[in-house]
């Protein structure tokens, strides 16, 4: 039996007043259009003007009620802090090292330059080709293990473990963890160089028979699947061509899986002991492990049943039952195991559904989640075990804000089961909140921040986010600040903090 679910919230119901900050003191104007001539959404530093009159009436913060079609809305806006921006120094170097050379490039060029010392070493002594295939598995290992669950959770296990007693460097680097994909992508990229250098050698000293012209067909059929695996993986592709990058992945992935047992055969073939040479091989062990953890994750394939409950014509809520999940943790779902698959943070149903385990918020982005809001799923695949995800390293802070645009409020929502949670203050810019995601979904906000800030842009319009996030950050007294929106907001406003020298982090497109 299906666990019931209650229906949406009637537009004819209200969403409480929100105030930017539980301690303050005065409110403004409930006109609060009426006080500013213009809002931005740049985070480079700019502002938007303030009438003088509204300067004088505002304190510490503001939170305005609106008339939208007869209901009652919840809109904040901090006016005076249009102007707290100007109060943070920029960092030296801020744009060469949070741009450049922020965290994910960082770890890559760790990887791929470690890698490229070492290339040009063994070619000056004196390379074998053997050594270079070598040095080629250990480096596709780093990078497929670097996506597998297991390693992931182990990972931020290890590096979410650190103590809030910790000096605050050492918890702002350890929170960074889930820029891992930058070793992936080093790693992924210096395994194609090594290869290519063994492809160059083999082919420089090839001498034509049976097997070694199989051999050299296959080295470069699988340089070939090499190339267009980094190719596609580039962030402009990537983005315009999701569904080809992620098939071409998986299926390129296996099929060199396989071409590569094939070639160590054929190489181990013309060798006078093949068990010998297998042996005593690097490669093949490393072989070994890799496939072992490909397989790992689709071993735990499933159909699992889903209670969908429709929110709007722009959001939908998926209830899962068949296993649990902690906090920070997401899954993998698909309609079809070898199509599309998505990621989604979850978060816990025991506070208002309890019939079912946990939830995932899904709104309109993309075909896959406009299937599944206008055709909601009854069954969906998974695959591997729930994995830890960007916020989950959280927990090592006192006091963080949290900033989330539009569905973004779903991962966000994965705080509300942490005993181990920190104090947060939330605020949250979307359009129509309680006719898109309902009142269950306001009320579990609330168990974040009993006073979030949640501005609505069907009557505000875009709000500059930077100048409330700075005004909370200094009135809270927050350590951190956590961003989950789009990646263009993300970017801009983790970009605007980190120059100012506030700890802040989002998840970005290789996280």
């Amino acid at each position: 039996m299906k666990p019931s679910i209650s229906p949406p919230v009637e537009k004819d119901q209200v969403v409480e007043t929100t105030t930017p900050h539980r301690r303050a003191e005065s409110s403004a104007s409930s006109d609060t259009s009426s006080t500013i001539d213009r809002r931005t959404d740049s985070y480079g530093g700019s502002t938007a003007s303030v009438t003088s009159e509204s300067r004088h009436t505002a304190s510490s913060s503001i939170s305005s009620i609106d008339k939208e079609k007869g209901h009652t809305r919840s809109a904040s806006s901090d006016l005076e802090a249009q102007d707290e921006a100007d109060e943070y120094s920029q960092k030296r170097f801020g744009f060469v090292r949070y741009t450049a050379l922020n965290v994910y490039r960082r770890l890559f060029s760790l990887a791929f330059i470690s890698n490229a010392i070492a290339f040009v070493i063994l070619l000056v002594k004196g390379a074998a080709p053997l050594d270079l295939v070598n040095a080629s598995a250990v480096n596709l290992a780093v990078c497929g293990l670097c996506r597998h669950p297991l390693v992931i959770n182990s990972l931020f296990l290890a590096f979410g473990s650190v103590p809030r007693s910790a000096p605050m460097r050492l918890r702002r680097l350890a929170c960074k963890i889930f820029h891992l994909g930058g070793v992936h992508s080093g790693a992924g990229v210096a395994s194609c160089v090594w290869y290519i250098g063994f492809a160059a050698l083999y082919t420089y000293n090839f001498h034509p028979s049976p097997i070694s012209i199989a051999v050299l067909v296959l080295i470069w059929f699988v340089l070939a699947l090499l190339l267009t695996i980094i190719i596609v993986a580039h962030p402009t592709i990537r983005a315009r061509h999701h569904d080809y990058f992620e098939l071409t992945h998986r299926f390129a992935n296996w099929l060199i899986l396989a071409l590569f047992w094939a070639l160590l055969f054929l190489l181990a073939s013309q060798e006078p002991s093949m068990s010998n040479f297998l042996l005593h091989l690097p490669a093949f062990w490393i072989l070994i492990i890799l496939t072992l953890a490909t397989i790992h994750p689709w071993l735990l394939l499933r159909r699992v049943p889903v209670t969908a409950e429709p929110l709007s014509p722009h959001a939908v809520r998926l209830h899962f039952s068949h296993t649990t999940v902690r906090f920070g943790q997401g899954i993998s779902v698909a309609r079809h195991p070898l199509a599309d698959w998505h990621s989604f943070a979850s978060f816990t149903d025991q506070f208002d559904t309890p019939a079912t385990n946990f939830s995932c918020l899904v709104s309109k982005a993309g075909d896959w989640t406009r299937r599944a809001i206008a055709e909601p799923p009854r069954h969906l695949w998974k695959r591997g075990v729930p994995t830890y995800g960007f916020g989950y390293v959280f927990r090592m802070f006192e006091r963080i804000i949290v900033v989330t645009t539009g569905s973004g409020i779903g991962p966000c929502l994965s705080f509300i089961e942490d005993a181990r949670r920190p104090a947060m203050r939330v605020v949250w810019q979307t359009k129509s909140p309680l006719k898109t995601y309902g009142k269950r979904t306001l009320d579990l906000v609330r168990r974040m921040d009993e006073e979030p800030v949640v501005i609505d842009t069907s009557v505000e319009g875009r709000v500059d986010m930077l100048p409330v996030v700075l005004r909370l950050y200094k009135e809270f007294g927050a350590e951190a600040v956590c961003v989950i929106s789009n990646p263009k907001m993300t970017k801009g406003l983790v970009y605007a903090l980190e120059t100012r020298g506030i700890a802040a982090y989002g998840p970005i497109f290789d996280s």
